[in-house]
């Protein structure tokens, strides 16, 4: 019985998308694993982006200073 947790920022992701990524990971585990489908869990997690940390800051702070950034290159 498979267990797979997903975690993403939560940025707007559609229930369409959620739903590729489940499609697609119960199906990688069954061509690789011979798991069954019907037993394969897929959850997806989804973390707001002021929890999620990378380098020391978090992703809400880093995605506003490489927006600044790239703002300041184009300019």
């Amino acid at each position: 019985m498979p267990y797979v947790n997903i975690r993403i920022t939560k940025e707007g992701v559609t229930p369409a998308q959620k739903l590729e990524l489940i499609e697609g990971v119960t199906d990688l585990l069954q061509r690789v694993l011979n798991k069954n489908p019907a037993t394969t869990f897929v959850i997806i997690d989804e973390v707001e982006m002021d929890n999620w940390g990378l380098n020391s800051e978090n992703i809400t702070t880093r995605r506003q200073r490489e927006a600044a950034e790239k703002a300041a290159a184009q300019s």
